[in-house]
């Protein structure tokens, strides 16, 4: 989630009796060569924006912004601006806010996770849940971006209104970067740090809230000793408190506000 300190908002809990099949297999035209994938590497500055009016001049290599809410002639003209674009999108939660909101069945939506109109999905649904998150991954890649940062990867361990285990998220975070891998697209883990050593591999970047306030930021060392970048924000901490270490662990770290407009102050 893009943060944990917001207290949950009142959901509907819906029952429901579910197996895991078979994921669809993705549509072989949407397959790039691996040698096409984006391979951020540890100690590039970023910006993450997912409101306001977007500021594009600021002075960094890498932008992460909302793929739903921005178009292609976006995208082309932070890449003119010499800057890569990772393509925000949800795939561990339904937000009713969305065009492909009707998309999803009533079966696959649980509790709310802290965010007005937004709701867990049931990760173990593969068989709905790949052609929509294809959809939505298709749409990045159209849009020109060179990755994604797929949010709310960490459902199991949260109260989502299903029994999710660590094997069905490793199972649905494992099938969500194959399908951005497919699509030419570099892949973030967004938080699920208990799960790191397993999916490493699986990922070519990191993203994360607040390891420092939460003692954590240790557990992404894997990332960047294997050369992937892990893009790293506070909320509350001082940067004076958090960015010498963050330095030290190879972080790409800067303090942001809570609705993540343009302001920032970086490491």
């Amino acid at each position: 989630m893009r943060r944990r300190l917001l207290p949950l908002l009142a959901g509907l809990l819906l029952a429901a009796a579910c197996t895991t099949a078979r994921p669809p297999t993705a549509p072989s035209e949407a397959k790039a060569p691996p040698a096409a994938r984006w391979q951020p590497r540890p100690g590039l500055a970023w910006q993450w924006q997912l409101s306001g009016r977007l500021d594009p001049a600021v002075d960094v290599p890498v932008y992460d912004i909302d793929g739903f809410d921005h178009t292609a002639a976006t995208v082309a003209d932070l890449h003119r601006r010499g800057r890569k674009v990772v393509c925000y999108v949800s795939t561990g939660a339904w937000e009713d806010f969305r065009p492909d909101a009707a998309k999803f069945p009533k079966s696959l939506l649980g509790k709310g996770n802290g965010w007005p109109g937004e709701r867990w999905l049931d990760i173990r649904r593969t068989d709905l849940l790949t052609p929509l998150m294809a959809a939505r991954l298709d749409m990045c890649r159209a849009k020109g971006f060179d990755a994604v940062e797929p949010d709310n990867m960490d459902g199991h361990q949260n109260t989502t209104g299903f029994p999710l285990t660590p094997a069905d998220q490793l199972r649905y975070n494992r099938l969500i970067a194959r399908l951005a891998h497919d699509r030419g697209l570099a892949v973030a883990l967004k938080n699920d740090l208990d799960q790191i050593p397993q999916l490493l591999p699986d990922f070519d970047f990191a993203v994360n809230e607040q390891c420092a306030q939460y003692e954590e930021c240790d557990l992404l060392t894997p990332f960047v000793k294997a050369g992937k970048a892990v893009f790293h924000v506070e909320y509350e901490l001082d940067p004076r408190d958090f960015c010498p270490a963050s330095r030290a662990l190879g972080l790409s770290s800067m303090r942001k506000n809570y609705e993540l407009g343009a302001w920032r102050r970086a490491c």
